[in-house]
């Protein structure tokens, strides 16, 4: 069987990550989200364990200590983290697990998993970002200001992933990840042993 791949995604807040995850999973069944931990009080309809795993602050320090995230990171001034073991499993069985993780997590994956896949995701435009932000309503005046500085700073990281993916409209982006999965895995040097099983059976 071969390992799934590891798919980071990331991009402003807004630009509509969640939704086209969402969308990707509805065709293509092999695709895993990770479930972060975080101390970020729940949003309206998140429930725990299927959106995020909720911890205090406490708990989650305890987690760091124990080493057993795969990265984390203070975001606004909450802890989000990807616990290993669940990613690990999922690998392991094939699974492709997507952590939709910010740019300093993501950051800090490539620097231990190189072969990891990196999608940024754009909104169409920064204007249509500020509509999506406010439009969400879950934001203080000064919260939402903080989030559209920190959009414009984080577009300075595109360059270190390895795809970007416009969200104009969420199948037709959702499509493309997935053909950026299908294309991942057809690199030769994701199937090293095919290729080299196949050479072995030409000499005989």
């Amino acid at each position: 069987m071969q390992q799934g791949l590891l798919i980071v995604i990331s991009g402003p807040s807004g630009a509509g990550k969640g939704t086209i995850c969402r969308a990707l999973r509805r065709f293509n069944h092999n695709v895993e989200l990770s479930i972060s931990a975080t101390t970020r009080a729940p949003r309206r309809g998140e429930r725990e364990g299927v959106n995020y795993f909720f911890k205090t602050v406490d708990e989650f320090k305890r987690m760091i200590e124990d080493g057993e995230f795969l990265e984390y990171a203070e975001v606004y001034g909450n802890y989000y983290g990807t616990p290993k073991s669940y990613v690990r499993e999922r690998l392991m069985e094939g699974k492709d697990v997507i952590l939709e993780i910010d740019i300093q997590g993501a950051l800090s994956i490539k620097e231990k998993f190189d072969d990891a896949v990196f999608i940024f995701i754009l909104p169409p435009s920064m204007e249509e970002l500020k509509r999506r932000i406010v439009k969400r309503g879950t934001e203080s005046e000064e919260e939402l200001l903080k989030r559209f500085n920190s959009s414009y700073k984080e577009l300075n990281f595109i360059n270190r992933y390895n795809y970007v993916v416009i969200n104009d409209v969420v199948e037709a982006a959702a499509r493309k990840i997935d053909a950026i999965i299908t294309a991942e895995k057809c690199r030769v040097e994701r199937n090293k042993d095919l290729y080299i099983n196949y050479l072995e059976g030409l000499e005989k």
